[in-house]
């Protein structure tokens, strides 16, 4: 398909309606993005006619419905050029997938005083599980911050590796500043083992695991158009072997007996209980849709609105933006003197504007720029040029107001 933004545009029902009698500028993709009617059609019919529980039932409506989620696997290790689909292991997104590996991988295998980086930029999701085994088994956390332009050099984050590190945890791209991580540049830098965040990245820009060279990557559906409570994460084989399971119960068991659990083969070794199936086939049905727009479409159509925003921005002398690093993604946090962040959220929501207006679940990163709260304008494949000349328009008005 050739990317048409307005022909796009059709395909999310709730792009049409009106907010405050005006029309909805949607910019809060960075938190959570709309959905497509293939996405919501998908659910619907799965509800409607296709559903039972998975895997362990052998009527049609089971197998059925297990055949439609399994499939999902086989989606995300194409739409991440996975090696392996065995390797995909489905989560209710990236705070549980980066939650188990740190309960999986790296608490059983890390000791006192081994070491973990992380850059200042990551969301609370890639830094608190690992603030846990701080607490609870003495790791080391290491920080590196990003330039003040924010942008992230590898040679940087390799800078901060030693003989301790066991991990580099880092985003792929940041959802305060848009600065994408040269990830594979990481992992091509060092044998430590690398996870990256992709819960960004991964909706606007192709990714390839089979040439970054990371060890974990892990996506959240809710940012790909897709539901919430669905993502997955990729692990590379011979670190699910070194992974003890992060929850107990149906599905991720081969044997149980008064005396003895075994487990089963990954990836149902880390996926205990009735799942999200639902969740996971609307993912399966976004990422075929994005896949079908084609992944460098949706990444040209957002330079496009990164560029033209960026230039309108530059414009406004009295508006600061924090991150401004070179191929940045179309993400914009901004503060204006006189103005909270909250104020300026409410004045743009008062003309149909969605913004998001807080820490942005980064508060190392708030810290790092000195300030206490940003908004956010975050932009998607079914926004506009005329959109980003609202959002302009809003921010003069704020201008104005509080001048």
């Amino acid at each position: 398909m050739s990317f048409d933004v307005e022909q796009v545009r059709k395909d999310f029902p709730i792009l049409s309606r009106q907010v405050n009698g005006r029309p909805l500028v949607y910019l809060d993709n960075g938190a959570s993005a709309q959905k497509p009617r293939q996405v919501i059609e998908a659910i619907t019919r799965a509800y409607e006619g296709e559903y039972a529980n998975v895997h362990r039932g052998l009527h049609f409506l089971s197998n059925l419905a297990t055949d439609n989620y399994e499939r999902v696997r086989a989606i995300i290790a194409r739409f991440l050029n996975a090696p392996r689909e065995d390797e995909v292991i489905f989560t209710s997104g990236a705070t549980e997938a980066i939650n188990l590996v740190s309960y999986g991988w790296a608490a059983p295998n890390l000791r006192p005083g081994d070491e973990i980086v992380l850059s200042v930029m990551e969301h609370h999701a890639n830094i608190v599980p690992w603030n846990f085994l701080r607490e609870r088994q003495g790791v080391v956390l290491k920080w590196v911050a990003p330039e003040p332009d924010g942008s992230l050099p590898p040679e940087k984050v390799l800078a901060a590796v030693g003989p301790k590190t066991r991990l580099i945890a880092v985003t792929h791209m940041s959802n305060v500043t848009g600065t994408v991580v040269d990830i594979g540049a990481i992992a091509r830098g060092t044998h430590v083992p690398v996870l990256a965040d992709g819960s960004q990245a991964s909706v606007h820009m192709p990714v390839d695991l089979k040439t970054l060279g990371v060890d974990f990557y892990c996506i959240t559906g809710h940012k790909l158009y897709g539901p919430s409570g669905s993502g997955a994460i990729w692990i590379r084989a011979d670190r699910q072997a070194e992974m003890r399971p992060f929850m107990g119960g149906g599905d991720m068991i081969r044997t149980v007996t008064l005396d003895e659990v075994t487990y089963a083969d990954p990836p149902l070794k880390f996926e205990a209980g009735t799942p999200g199936i639902v969740n996971q086939i609307g993912l399966g049905a976004a990422l075929e849709y994005m896949m079908d727009l084609g992944m460098e479409n949706i990444a040209a159509h957002e330079r496009s609105l990164r560029d033209h925003a960026r230039d309108r921005l530059r414009s406004l002398n009295w508006l600061q933006v924090q991150g401004d690093a070179p191929d940045k993604g179309a993400i914009f946090s901004m503060t204006m003197q006189g103005a909270h962040a909250h104020d300026i959220s409410t004045i743009l929501d008062k003309r149909g504007i969605a913004v998001r207006a807080g820490t942005h679940c980064a508060m190392p990163l708030m810290d790092f720029y000195g300030v206490t709260a940003s908004a956010r304008a975050s932009f998607g494949m079914y926004n506009t040029h005329a959109e980003v000349d609202a959002l302009i328009d809003g921010l003069g008005f704020c201008r104005e107001l509080f001048a």
